[in-house]
């Protein structure tokens, strides 16, 4: 009896880039013809992380008993020997390996040879970025990855040893990839990166993230451009003006800050101050006053008292932050905030609450302002959409998927608004 071939079950965890890059894994996999496999994409940005990628591992072993389970990722790359000492894993393969056709060919049914069971190259030697680059994903908002791997040293961050040092993709290929989703039908487009803002460090003549974004919007038809989480303090010339004369530019932007507070943010290494973050929402504001924006923000790094944290919790306002990504610090292995004098974990999980609920509160204070308004609209589904400063909306009616309409806003719901 013939036995239908099984593709290939991808399970995800972590950042949007992780997201991407599942799928790039998933087109590599079909083209190489790989059968009853389980593919865990992890992340390692904090201890927990790490944790839910072992009980994901688990959980998907007794649901894929007899498929070959394969680890990847950057908890796979920054700790393969914790993944391959569990029984349920057969193989562990690192984030520069997982994006090379030739890892995915070895595993295929007719493939006759070895496959070592772990796969992890020096991933701070690697110079270049990965050539494989997907023609986006999700139906009508496409995700290109621009940038990988980070060359600053937070003191909380693992992320340089699983990603690398930064690479940029050239300007060239990006524009060649937007042409063709713009062609497919894709209305809008994300640029994506781990450290998005050093885009073109590595590149000839070095040029600047504001460079590929006017480059991209004179040479493509996309209609609509957006830009994942960027580090303020290295937003360039040519950025803030592509923000105050570029329409096609969404105005939202997703700011790194991570702290309020100058001691917290020089214990941290990063190369802001507080009054940088705030100095840069005033100029974009002026520039472009409808623009929006998101923010991560730490609470419970290591040494932070009351009144550190109280300047966290001032800069929602003080920079009008609208949508906050909270994380409650855990100290990751490896890094120097690991052997700082912690935070009380009950003091940080009461923290990481006030913040959420000064983020709600910025939300809804948002979403209020736009009542009568009227937005332009990326309809997602039948019954929801985004704005262009990344609000959802939900609609009463059914609307056309893919369409940008114009919708006037009727109310909202403390989270979505309401057209």
């Amino acid at each position: 009896m013939n036995v239908p071939p099984r593709p290939p079950v991808f399970a995800t965890l972590g950042c949007r880039l992780n997201a991407y890059e599942t799928e790039a894994m998933r087109e590599m996999a079909a083209a190489a013809g790989v059968e009853h496999a389980v593919v865990v994409n992890t992340c390692a940005v904090t201890a927990e992380a790490v944790r839910k990628a072992r009980q994901e591992i688990r959980r998907l072993r007794r649901e894929h008993p007899g498929a070959t389970l394969i680890v990847t990722g950057c908890a796979a790359q920054t700790e393969p020997e914790t993944f391959a000492a569990m029984p349920e894993v057969d193989l562990v393969i690192g984030n520069s390996e997982k994006m090379r056709p030739g890892t995915w060919a070895r595993l295929a049914p007719d493939f006759v040879g070895e496959t070592e069971r772990v796969q992890v190259d020096d991933i701070l030697s690697v110079r270049e970025t990965a050539a494989h680059l997907i023609d986006g994903f999700g139906r009508h908002r496409a995700y290109v990855q621009v940038q990988n791997g980070c060359d600053h040293r937070c003191t909380f961050c693992i992320i340089p040893y699983g990603r690398g040092n930064s690479r940029s993709v050239p300007a060239g290929v990006v524009v060649e990839q937007i042409s063709r989703l713009v062609d497919r039908g894709f209305r809008e487009v994300v640029l994506t990166g781990v450290d998005l803002t050093s885009w073109g460090a590595d590149l000839p003549g070095a040029p600047r993230l504001g460079d590929l974004v006017r480059r991209i919007l004179r040479l493509t038809r996309v209609e609509r451009l957006r830009l994942s989480s960027i580090d303020s303090i290295e937003a360039d010339p040519a950025l803030m003006e592509a923000i105050a004369t570029e329409p096609r530019l969404m105005p939202h932007l997703h700011l790194s800050l991570q702290s309020g507070d100058d001691l917290i943010l020089k214990r941290m290494k990063r190369r802001h101050l507080r009054e940088d973050a705030i100095r840069f929402c005033e100029e974009a504001r002026r520039l472009r006053p409808d623009i929006a924006f998101g923010a991560d923000i730490i609470a419970g790094f290591p040494t932070e008292t009351e009144a550190m944290f109280e300047n966290s919790l001032r800069l929602v306002e003080d920079c009008g932050l609208t949508f906050l990504h909270v994380f409650p610090f855990s100290p990751r292995k490896g890094t120097p905030a690991a052997r700082m004098p912690q935070v009380p974990g009950q003091v940080i999980r009461e923290r990481a609450a006030r913040l959420r609920a000064a983020g709600a509160a910025a939300l809804e204070r948002h979403l209020s302002e736009q009542v009568g308004r009227w937005h332009e609209v990326l309809i997602e589904s039948p019954s929801t959409g985004r704005t262009a400063q990344f609000a959802e909306v939900a609609f009463a009616a059914p609307q056309p998927e893919g369409a940008v309409i114009v919708a006037r806003i009727d109310g909202h719901d403390g989270a979505r608004l309401l057209a």
